[in-house]
């Protein structure tokens, strides 16, 4: 078995420290999460942590289609990390991705630095009567809105996917997570559907709402309209899913 390895310009690992990393993944690290679906890693390399994650091994179809059609999620993530970095979006710096060459297509990991944060926009979501509730989420909304004006769809736009650290008064927001992204012009629809995979409570489309339709110059009651509608759409999308679930495993 042999990898393909790639390294960013500005990466602080060698081939050689990835390689050990990716031999010793199994063994070695803290375990981020429950590690069912991707398993993530923190590990430490000559006093620098890393986070690495190991995306699960994907069906027969995507292995075909990651081998010869599209670019695999390790590969996409490390890209589009770059992307973002030259577009002065923050993300943790993207280290390297690594793919398992086989006949097929098999594992393939990202590493990225691993970023100390101080929460995500989860909190605003679980508890919309926490004191920062307000200008946390008027501040998304305008890190958002700067991401569409710069074309950038991120996709996966969900609670764990945004992660915030204070800086002073302010907050700086990071994307995580980055393997389904577009990029190009985004028109009003796709621009307010893009907060449903939040399935924020009402109180916080309230206030996405109002600061979204300053900053896009459009009316806050049709703003708000859109928002709750996808919200609720995706919501029930999701519910409809469990429920599907829970039969088949009844």
């Amino acid at each position: 078995m042999s990898f393909i390895i790639k390294l960013h310009p500005e990466s602080d690992l060698t081939t050689g420290q990835v390689q050990t990393i990716i031999d010793q993944f199994n063994n070695k690290g803290e375990l981020i999460g429950d590690g069912k679906r991707n398993v993530i890693k923190i590990i430490e390399v000559e006093g620098i942590k890393y986070n690495v994650k190991s995306f699960k091994i994907p069906n027969i179809f995507n292995k075909i289609a990651y081998k010869f059609l599209r670019k695999g999620k390790a590969e996409r993530s490390f890209e589009y990390a770059s992307k973002l970095k030259t577009m002065d979006i923050l993300t943790p710096d993207p280290q390297a991705y690594v793919i398992e060459e086989s006949f097929l297509f098999r594992r393939s990991f990202y590493i990225s630095k691993q970023l100390d944060y101080d929460f995500t926009i989860r909190k605003m979501v679980d508890d919309p009567n926490c004191d920062e509730f307000e200008n946390v989420v008027r501040a998304f909304t305008r890190f958002t809105f700067n991401l569409h004006e710069k074309g950038i769809h991120f996709i996966d736009h969900s609670p764990g996917n945004t992660l915030i650290k204070k800086n002073g008064e302010h907050y700086l927001f990071y994307l995580v997570d980055l393997n389904r992204m577009n990029f190009g012009t985004l028109d009003f629809s796709t621009r307010i559907k893009n907060f449903a995979r939040l399935s924020a409570p009402d109180k916080m489309l309230e206030v996405m709402s109002d600061e979204y339709s300053k900053l896009i110059n459009q009316p806050k009651a049709e703003v708000f309209k859109l928002m709750k509608h996808y919200a609720d759409t995706f919501r029930n999308k999701l519910l409809r899913k469990k429920r599907l679930k829970k039969r088949l495993k009844i």
